[in-house]
């Protein structure tokens, strides 16, 4: 009888189920944006430089004088330009200067459509949805089509599953 029991007990106890937490979650999404109209409006300020040896300069009334930039008149500097002159002849010299003449300043905010007149601008035309389109199907395809200039289609399906 104690054999039978023991038989008994290890068969029930195989038999058992397991316990396991098993978990399984799907999602899924589609995201569809059309993007606005916006316009990036830098202005340049003005520059100078001046770099040289071996030479005489002069602004035509002072000698010495290495230029530059004078009074401003709407954000614009007057340039000082100057007149340089290799100072002894024979000798080796070099000189370089450069100008970048800066945007005015505007007297007045730009209205909504326009575009300041600076040297750094960068517009971007607003979207249309034209054939943008997406779907995700129960079996977990997902579509997507694409619209006109500045859109975006983004479509996911996520499967997850969970043992512990």
């Amino acid at each position: 009888m104690n054999r039978s029991l023991l038989v008994l007990g290890i068969t029930l106890a195989a038999a058992l189920p397991a316990h396991a937490d098993l978990s399984h979650r799907i999602s899924s999404s589609v995201q569809l944006e059309v993007g606005g109209a916006s316009t990036r409006a830098v202005r340049l300020g003005n520059a100078y430089s001046v770099s040289g040896s071996g030479v005489s300069t002069t602004d035509g009334t002072t000698a010495g004088v290495v230029g530059g930039l004078g009074a401003h008149t709407n954000g614009v500097g007057a340039l000082t330009t100057v007149t340089a002159s290799q100072a002894t002849s024979g000798n080796s010299f070099s000189f370089a200067n450069s100008y970048a003449i800066g945007d005015t300043v505007p007297t007045a905010a730009p209205t909504v459509g326009e575009v300041p007149a600076f040297g750094d601008v960068t517009s971007t035309a607003g979207g249309t949805a034209g054939t943008l389109a997406g779907t995700v199907t129960t079996a977990g395809a997902v579509t997507v089509t694409a619209g006109g200039a500045n859109t975006k289609a983004v479509g996911q399906v996520i499967s997850e599953l969970t043992t512990r």
